[in-house]
């Protein structure tokens, strides 16, 4: 079993944004989305490397959307 822990700083609507990713069925995963103080934590479990590569690629993508809609809102203001 692999394990991997995302921690994103700073993103107040990450867990928000995150949460419903966390309930899409990915195969041979699982996952889980927590707010942490002002983190989003991201825990993963995959049951191979394929696996854990999707899933990561997955949750980092969504991650970055988050971020450049928080940056384009800010610049917006």
């Amino acid at each position: 079993m692999l394990r991997a822990v995302l921690r994103v700083s700073g993103a107040d609507t990450a867990a928000e944004a995150l949460g419903p990713e966390s309930g899409r069925e990915l195969p041979r995963t699982r996952a889980s989305v927590s707010s942490e103080g002002d983190e989003t934590v991201v825990r993963i479990e995959a049951d191979d490397t394929s696996a854990m590569r999707a899933a990561l690629n997955s949750y980092l993508e969504c991650v970055i959307v988050v971020q450049s809609v928080e940056h384009i809102a800010k610049v917006r203001r």
